[in-house]
């Protein structure tokens, strides 16, 4: 079952409204730097390549590029997450800044580094080596005590809220559970999530695994959309989620809910980099959402958003004027 177009006329009326939205990101904030440069020679130290330098730059990561990509297409955002040491902090939040993205609610502990992912990359973007600055434990319990009173202050007039789950300690099950007090007052609540704290997730109204997870949480082989269908309801069990859209890269995606099912065709045309696709999907659906979406068309968008961002480096955005070039 293949789920029905999105009419143009309809997804621009949508796409219009994204900007009237104020969502909530939740999660693991990270840097992403890239250090550029050539490779002309092996080095006669140790067989491995010398990179003689070229260019360096930084862009968001994890929850922080959520919240970016939603600042691109025109939200309303508030980013609750938690920056450690070094200098990794300082690069955050000037990014942060430029892209109009509030940091009041980011909370420092100086026990642990900043999240910073460092690639070494070639001119022609292939990655030579990633250095990883990052503590993966659980909060302190102080910290996690903040994290929750800022993402209830944060999210005071949210309509739509994102658990950005990385494993780097800022969601805990409290945390979670925080966030999903607020179905009460009809707040939509989505979860990017990784499989070690899928009992975290419980009551959350949409779950978005990629294939690879929903596999490992259903011990379901997908292979075809009939295999999507079963794990990603069983998923929905496993989770004790409202519904599930699974991620499935060229295979596109799956949607399971009580009010929509079906399978999603992907749209990419050419694939550079899916380095934080998973990001803008959540938020497109997230806005979408906000916006009036019903599930099966907030999906749709997401989709498309995906096939843009796929076509470019690094944890990449869009613009609504993208979006809607690529829905027509």
């Amino acid at each position: 079952m293949t789920l029905p177009p999105l009419d143009g006329r309809r997804a621009g009326d949508l796409i219009a409204r994204l900007s009237h939205a104020h969502v909530l990101v939740v999660g693991d904030v990270m840097v992403d730097r890239f250090i550029v440069g050539d490779v002309a020679r092996i080095s006669p130290e140790a067989p491995v390549p010398v990179v003689r330098f070229q260019s360096e730059y930084t862009q968001l990561g994890g929850a922080a590029n959520v919240a970016n990509n939603l600042a691109a297409l025109g939200a309303r955002v508030s980013l609750v997450g938690v920056v450690g040491q070094y200098r990794g902090a300082d690069r955050l939040r000037e990014q942060l800044h430029q892209a109009g993205i509030a940091t009041e609610f980011l909370i420092e502990d100086l026990n642990r580094p900043t999240v910073e992912k460092v690639r070494v990359v070639t001119g022609r973007h292939q990655q030579v080596v990633r250095i990883d600055y990052e503590d993966e434990t659980d909060m302190s319990a102080d910290v996690e005590r903040q994290l929750i009173r800022c993402t209830e202050r944060a999210g005071a007039d949210a309509t739509v809220v994102i658990v950005s789950d990385y494993l780097k300690g800022a969601i805990t099950k409290a945390v979670v559970q925080s966030v999903v007090a607020m179905k009460s007052r009809g707040v939509t609540i989505i979860v990017d999530p990784k499989i070690p704290h899928l009992d975290c997730y419980a009551g959350a109204s949409i779950v978005t695994p990629n294939q690879h997870e929903a596999e490992i949480a259903t011990h379901c082989r997908i292979r075809s959309n009939e295999d999507a269908r079963q794990a990603a309801v069983n998923f929905r069990t496993r989770a004790r989620c409202d519904a599930a859209l699974l991620t499935r890269g060229e295979q596109g995606m799956w949607l399971s809910s009580d009010a929509a099912e079906g399978a999603i065709a992907a749209n990419a045309r050419e694939v550079s980099d899916v380095t934080g696709a998973g990001d803008t999907v959540v938020a497109t659906l997230a806005l979408a959402i906000a916006a009036g979406a019903t599930l099966a068309e907030a999906a749709i968008l997401a989709n498309h958003a995906a096939a843009v961002v796929v076509g470019k480096f690094g944890p990449a955005t869009l613009t609504t004027e993208e979006l809607l070039t690529v829905m027509q």
